[in-house]
C-alpha cells in the first residue's frame, strides 16, 4: 500500500497566531489526501497554551481524516513542556526525520 506522507517543518515561536496557520496547513495537507503527517520541530523554540492548543487541534484534524500525525526533532525545552502537559502520551515523537523514516515509513 502506497502511504502518501507529508513533512510539515515548523520554526520559530508556536502561538496563538502560527497556531491558527498550522491549523490550515494541516487542513489542506489532509484535504489533499496525506496519509501520515509529521511535524518537524527542530526549529521551535517555544510553545504557548495557544500553540498546544493548535498541536491538539491539529491531532484531532488529522485522526478524524483516518490519517496518522507524528512529531519528530523537539528540543529538550518543548519535551519538557510536553512531559508536563502529558502531551508526550498524545503525541508519538521521533528524534529526527532519519529515525522517522526507519521506524515508520520501513512498516508501511
Amino acid at each position: 500500500m502506497n502511504m502518501s506522507v507529508k513533512v510539515l517543518e515548523l520554526s520559530g515561536i508556536l502561538d496563538g497566531i502560527r497556531g491558527n496557520e498550522l491549523r490550515r496547513e494541516v487542513s489542506g495537507i489532509l484535504a489533499n489526501g496525506a496519509d501520515i503527517l509529521l511535524l518537524d520541530m527542530k526549529e521551535v523554540n517555544f510553545i504557548d497554551s495557544s500553540g498546544l492548543g493548535a498541536l491538539v487541534s491539529a491531532m484531532q484534524m488529522t485522526r478524524n481524516a483516518n490519517a496518522k500525525l507524528f512529531v519528530c526533532s523537539i528540543s529538550d525545552q518543548v519535551r519538557m513542556l510536553f512531559e508536563l502537559t502529558k502531551m508526550d502520551r498524545i503525541f508519538q515523537t521521533f528524534a529526527d526525520q532519519d529515525e522517522f523514516n526507519r521506524q515508520i515509513l520501513a512498516t508501511q
